[in-house]
């Protein structure tokens, strides 16, 4: 009941009140007229409440920071009569802040007939955001009272953090790429390649005997040197390693984009962050479903194994400073063929070779100087999700 449908029950019954009273005929008229537009109201909406069943698609499958997602509703009308205009209702929350409601408009349904309503999602940061119940609800037409029913359940979305696209290094490129081409030396030449002159400085071993017999010329044999192959990206999940919560925000920005950077270039992609270790053919999906929750706390990284994997590796470790707890994880890490890269997001790096990301502006310029790349790309949503327009926008 409506707080109209208060007022008028409470009208009828003072007038019918007055009316006995003072013996006034009018004022049993006015009372009985209250009373039967209530009960006329209750008749209608428990007559004419529509039997919808709904279905919530939400696009893109997980969001990403600052992006706009849509939700769709697929409406199915079940009864046999027409059903009257009404409403949707849907709460939309996300975990420590209030929540936000979406209002929408029916217009009426053709018996046994489907719809379509939506509606957008914005979202600020990264998190889950939970949506539902979705209640559709009828009123009568003079608002006295008002029906609801629940036509679809509870869903959650996941929120990834923003995420950059960034050049993997490339041996010989860059300080990163000069450091990864003495790293793949250590394991030994690769497959025979072509054949060359000799030249000052070439190893005797490497000379082709046999090819120089026919020819009036040293020839040496020429081998291909691996690519980098794998990458493992640590993040310092250790509240004490960061100055504040910004900090380890810039942090899970980082790491998302190196894990996304990385499997988009076909490395072996390893992501380790505290009790979390995903590896595997999804390690980019789950990565970022798992980014989208973590949050700082005060265990510290257990003792990390050498990667078994082949080929020359990358370690990047993320924490506030060097001496954070993952940056200690990652110096117990003895591989040869595997180069540490740390990045620090409140002070500048003291490695050889590391990236400072105080700021996402800071930490891409870094990166492009280690790798000698040129730019970097913003990863808003995956390929082939587009977003499409929508009305009634819900901040979350």
């Amino acid at each position: 009941m409506t707080r109209y449908g208060v007022l008028a029950i409470v009208a009828g019954l003072v007038a019918l009140a007055i009316g006995r009273a003072f013996g006034v005929v009018e004022l049993f008229v006015i009372g009985a007229g209250f009373l039967g537009a209530v009960a006329a109201a209750l008749v209608y909406v428990l007559l004419r409440t529509p039997r919808v069943v709904g279905v919530r698609t939400v696009r893109p499958t997980i969001l990403v920071a600052g992006d706009t997602g849509r939700v769709d509703l697929q409406l199915h009308h079940g009864g046999s009569v027409r059903s009257s205009r009404f409403g949707l209702r849907e709460r939309v929350g996300r975990v420590g802040s209030a929540d936000h409601v979406a209002e929408l408009t029916v217009e009426p349904l053709a018996a046994r007939s489907a719809a379509t309503a939506g509606y957008q999602l914005p979202t600020s940061g990264r998190g889950t955001i939970s949506l539902g119940p979705l209640v559709a609800e009828l009123r009568d037409p003079l608002g006295l009272l008002s029906r609801s029913r629940t036509v679809a359940g509870v869903d959650t979305v996941v929120v990834a953090p923003r995420a950059h696209l960034v050049d993997m290094p490339e041996l010989g490129n860059g300080p990163l790429g000069r450091h990864l081409l003495a790293q793949a030396r250590r394991l030994g030449p690769g497959e025979f390649h072509s054949l060359r002159e000799y030249a000052d400085g070439d190893e005797p071993r490497t000379i082709h005997w046999r090819a120089s017999a026919r020819s009036d010329k040293l020839l040496v044999k020429q081998h291909s040197v691996e690519g980098l192959r794998r990458m493992l990206v640590l993040l310092d999940t250790d509240r004490s390693s960061f100055a504040d919560a910004a900090s380890f925000e810039r942090a899970v920005t980082v790491a998302a984009s190196l894990v996304r950077s990385a499997t988009h270039a076909d490395l072996v992609t390893r992501f380790v962050a505290g009790s979390v270790d995903l590896r595997g053919p999804d390690v980019g999906a789950e990565s970022l479903r798992a980014l989208a929750a973590i949050q700082p706390t005060g265990d510290t990284l257990p003792v990390l194994d050498r990667d078994p994997g082949e080929g020359v590796g990358l370690l990047v470790v993320i924490s506030g400073s060097m001496n954070g707890a993952a940056v200690q994880a990652a110096r117990s890490v003895l591989d040869p063929t595997q180069a540490t890269v740390p990045v620090t997001t409140d002070e500048t790096s003291r490695a050889l070779i590391g990236a400072a990301a105080r700021t996402e502006a800071e930490f891409l310029s870094t990166w492009r100087h280690l790798v000698g790349a040129s730019s970097g790309r913003r990863i808003g949503r995956d390929a082939g999700s587009a977003t499409p327009a929508a009305t009634n926008p819900v901040g979350a």
